[in-house]
């Protein structure tokens, strides 16, 4: 079977959050099971692009409205990340450093969509399915069902990821003109709420659906940004397939971007070891529970209240643990946590910005991982934080539900229920509580490294899902 996925993201190549991890990981997962997966995704200039072999294997043109744009794609040469990676490079739209965040974001993504398909559209051969991930992605669904130059792709299935239903890319019927030509009649399936919502269109048009873990499925029936009705009406659809973690890169054993790997019967000489490293270079307490935050610093991961949790919390410990934060985002919550720094030095430090090995870093050293997230579709630090024998702080939402059990509950995490200070801030207050119990820890420590969270049983889903 030969599996096309259509990305914005994908890890190591370009990546912003869990969508580039697992695009990363999934068709590589889907190659060991004996299929051919493939990649295509947009040719921004990282260094990735800078830095690796790649060949051309198409030329052409892609017309936006009245203009049109050169389009090269690219394909990496050496099979580096386990499977076909190709890269649209589109002239003036998509090589840029960032991957989102400009005003044109809507003609760039629309620009690489159609591209692609009419690359794909040439191919002698067919692939068996085209794997949608996002509202980046979720034009391709009806342009393949309904534009005339895309019409003998029709029988191909497709199938649409939601990593996130709070992202839509919503855009007027002004930019209608944008699509290549297709049956006016049709318009219905682009529509939601008076606008061109590509989420929604993908939700419609798709095959499949899935979600990145059964409890999102569930949750976006009553929250998903005002899509609730059309969910509910293509449930019989959708499916919630959990996320997995790539455990080749995520490896405490062989992971070179440690100060000392471990394996689980090594587990305590190291984490100490990375744990003393992270101290040294943050200027923390060596001796004290060490209480981590990764991630961006958004509403959506209960950042805007991480400041006042964290003041709480290290006011009313006295000294007795420390904080570490990585991550970036809204400015204000940046600057609060950066000021933390200046009252409680030797306790707390943050870091602001991206930084693949120190996130490594601080998984293999901290006792604690908090994700106080109001929306967490599937979650994937907390596996991570689990791999590396770090005990996660969770409320129970989305992912985070389906792969943490409280230790209350005979379980080897500390769940919480809202998005508070003060739930948080209790959740804090038991950990703090287990930590004393060294002998509990440790037990807990050697048991979630043994859990399984590979992307082995979910790529194995989705191949069912696919020949459903």
């Amino acid at each position: 079977m030969e599996i096309i996925h259509f990305s914005a993201e994908c890890y190591p190549v370009a990546k912003v959050g869990g969508l580039g991890d697992v695009v990363g990981a999934l068709p590589k997962y889907q190659n060991k099971l004996g299929h051919v997966a493939k990649v295509v995704m947009p040719a921004y200039d990282t260094k990735f692009l800078h830095q690796n072999e790649f060949e051309v294997v198409y030329d052409g043109w892609v017309r936006l409205g009245y203009n049109n744009h050169t389009v090269r794609i690219f394909r990496e040469r050496t099979n580096k990340l386990g499977f076909d990676l190709f890269l649209v490079h589109i002239a003036g739209l998509l090589d840029r450093e960032k991957v989102y965040g400009y005003d044109d974001d809507v003609e760039r993504f629309m620009a690489f969509q159609i591209a692609s398909l009419d690359w794909i559209a040439q191919w002698e051969h067919k692939p068996n399915v085209i794997h949608c991930h996002d509202h980046h992605t979720g034009l391709i669904p009806f342009m393949i069902g309904n534009c005339n130059n895309y019409r003998h792709l029709s029988y191909i299935p497709t199938v649409l990821t939601i990593h996130n239903a709070q992202y839509q890319g919503q855009f007027g019927w002004d930019k209608l003109h944008y699509l290549p030509a297709y049956d006016l009649r049709n318009s219905s399936k682009l529509d939601w709420s008076n606008s061109i919502n590509p989420l929604a269109s993908a939700i419609k048009c798709a095959w499949r659906v899935t979600t990145v873990s059964p409890s999102y499925l569930d949750e976006i029936s009553y929250k998903a940004n005002g899509l609730e009705s059309l969910l509910a009406q293509e449930r019989g659809k959708s499916f919630g397939i959990l996320n997995g973690i790539d455990n080749e890169v995520w490896n405490p054993q062989k992971d070179p971007m440690l100060t000392k790997a471990f394996a689980n019967r090594t587990v305590e000489s190291g984490k100490k070891a990375n744990k003393d490293a992270l101290c040294d270079v943050f200027n923390l307490d060596k001796t004290k529970p060490l209480y981590t935050f990764i991630g961006r610093l958004v509403g959506e991961k209960g950042a805007d209240l991480l400041p006042d949790i964290f003041w709480n919390a290290l006011e009313q410990s006295e000294g007795e643990i420390n904080i570490l934060v990585l991550g970036s985002g809204d400015p204000a919550v940046e600057d609060r946590l950066n000021e933390i720094t200046h009252y409680h030095p030797g306790k707390y430090n943050a870091y602001i910005g991206y930084n693949e090995v120190l996130s490594h870093q601080i998984y293999a050293g901290a006792d604690f991982l908090l994700m106080p997230s109001r929306v967490e579709p599937c979650g994937l630090n907390q596996m991570y934080a689990l791999r590396y024998g770090t005990i996660p702080i969770v409320r129970r939402i989305g992912g985070l539900k389906d792969t943490v059990t409280d230790i209350g509950d005979g379980g080897f995490g500390i769940c919480h229920d809202q998005t508070s200070i003060w739930d948080v801030g209790h959740a804090i207050g038991r950990a703090y509580d287990l930590y004393l119990d060294q002998k509990k820890v440790k037990e807990i420590r050697k048991f979630i490294m043994t859990l399984d969270h590979s992307w082995d049983r979910a790529a194995q889903q989705y191949i069912d899902l696919y020949q459903m």
